[in-house]
């Protein structure tokens, strides 16, 4: 009898992204997830935290991811939801505290490959030692480029503000 697969994680952290005007997920929010439950479903992750508020959509970010997973099959258990937060520098803030109360050391953060660098840069800047695990699009077309490039500002506006500016 083989012995069960430990976890390699004990949470995932799924960082948000647009909610489309008619309330289902834009294609990164749903790439995003979907990475995270086949995680889930492998049993390298114990638990996903979904990361989002009310940003495009009145609906967070969160509800919605929360309910992919859940559609995906994932115990309700196993999903924990953070909907206040409006940016990369709000989803670390608040999840922070939600994985210490959770007692969770080992931390993955899913998101684009684009985003990988900065988000992990902004929550080891919050306290958090994490990993990283980038949800790869299916085909690299011109948005990608494009947010590659937006990532890169995206990057040095974050450095100033937690490095220079301090907030």
């Amino acid at each position: 009898m083989n012995a069960p697969i430990a976890v390699e994680f004990d949470v995932a952290i799924v960082l948000g992204a647009k909610v489309l005007p008619d309330g289902r997920p834009s294609p990164a929010l749903a790439r995003r997830v979907a990475h995270a439950v086949a995680l889930a479903r492998a049993d390298l992750v114990g638990h996903l935290l979904m990361s989002g508020g009310p940003v495009s959509h009145p609906v967070p970010e969160a509800h919605v991811m929360r309910d992919l997973a859940l559609a995906a099959g994932i115990a309700p258990t196993r999903v924990h939801v953070e909907d206040r937060s409006h940016n990369t520098i709000d989803n670390a803030r608040l999840s922070a505290p939600i994985i210490a109360a959770q007692g969770w050391g080992r931390v993955l953060v899913v998101t684009d490959s684009f985003h990988l660098p900065r988000a992990r840069y902004i929550f080891r800047r919050s306290g958090l030692t994490v990993a990283g695990f980038p949800a790869r699009p299916d085909r690299l077309g011109a948005e990608w480029w494009l947010a590659h490039g937006r990532e890169v500002f995206a990057f040095l506006k974050t450095i100033y503000r937690l490095e220079i500016a301090g907030t």
